[in-house]
């Protein structure tokens, strides 16, 4: 029996990695071409057949995006943004989550079932009305107005409220009760720490969502200090051409920041993701 599936195994082992080796081209050539246009000009970019080998304008190119925007404060409050959001992803959509999974109140299951029929609302509707209410609040063109309306998403709260369900029995819950301990108590030093894996996945998620945002902050910021990195990118366009190297530059150095984050995070991104598919 175990040297049938060894034979088995090896027959199958090489489309195994041809698939792979499809699929992290697929992954990686669409990165590997914006640092191709990054290092040429637009009209190279355009020639048919194109190149496929990076120029050597790259550092130039980088340096005319400095100058001509200021993208080193786009990429911090962009860091200001994600980082936020990540972090109330991660603990807000938790404490969401254990309420609609381990708390017993009136109207728990009509409010989950809002909450879920929220995700079905496109994003663009809701663009008029949240406008308005950051109008009324004096927060257009600042921060706070890109933060506040992402530390929380129906989607987060789905995602803890199943895996706390999943990851925690309730005689565990009942037996800190039994010992005087609080609900804030409960969550925090039994729930979470049991579910961390799941809310770093999720604030990773919403720090990404966050980092790629354009249409919220295009509406919202309007002064250049006040840019993130993604209105930095648009600004290098001007009313009337696009310079393809310019923009590929920008979004290049854009991308710098995720790559760097998932090289240092992305073995425990998939460790959070395996957990909790397990537990599921």
């Amino acid at each position: 029996m175990t040297k049938t599936i060894r034979r088995s195994g090896e027959r199958v082992r090489w489309w195994t990695y041809v698939l792979l080796g499809l699929a992290v081209f697929a992954c990686l050539f669409p990165l590997y071409w914006m640092f191709v246009v990054a290092t040429t000009d637009t009209a190279t970019a355009t020639r048919l057949p194109p190149e496929i080998v990076p120029g050597g304008n790259f550092f130039h190119l980088a340096g005319l995006v400095f100058t001509t925007v200021p993208f080193v404060r786009s990429v911090v409050n962009s860091l200001i943004v994600a980082g936020t959001i990540a972090v109330g992803h991660a603990v807000l959509c938790s404490l969401a989550g254990f309420a609609f999974a381990k708390l017993r109140f009136p109207g728990r299951n009509v409010l989950f079932l809002i909450v879920v029929l929220t995700m079905t609302v496109p994003t663009q509707l809701a663009v008029i009305p949240q406008y308005m209410i950051i109008s009324s609040l004096n927060w257009v063109d600042t921060l706070q107005a890109l933060i506040v309306p992402g530390l929380a998403s129906a989607f987060g709260i789905f995602w803890m409220r199943q895996h706390l369900s999943t990851t925690i029995s309730d005689e565990i819950l009942q037996a800190a009760r039994i010992d005087g301990a609080t609900t804030w108590q409960i969550f925090w030093r039994i729930a979470f720490p049991l579910v961390r894996p799941a809310a770093f996945v999720l604030g990773l998620l919403g720090f990404v969502t966050a980092w790629n945002d354009f249409l919220w902050p295009f509406i919202v910021l309007k002064s250049p200090e006040m840019y993130t990195a993604q209105i930095a990118i648009k600004a290098l366009q001007n009313s009337y051409s696009i310079d393809l190297g310019l923009a590929m530059s920008g979004s290049f150095l854009a991308t710098l920041p995720l790559l760097v984050l998932f090289v240092f995070v992305g073995r425990r991104m998939v460790a959070g993701i395996m957990d909790g598919a397990f537990k599921g």
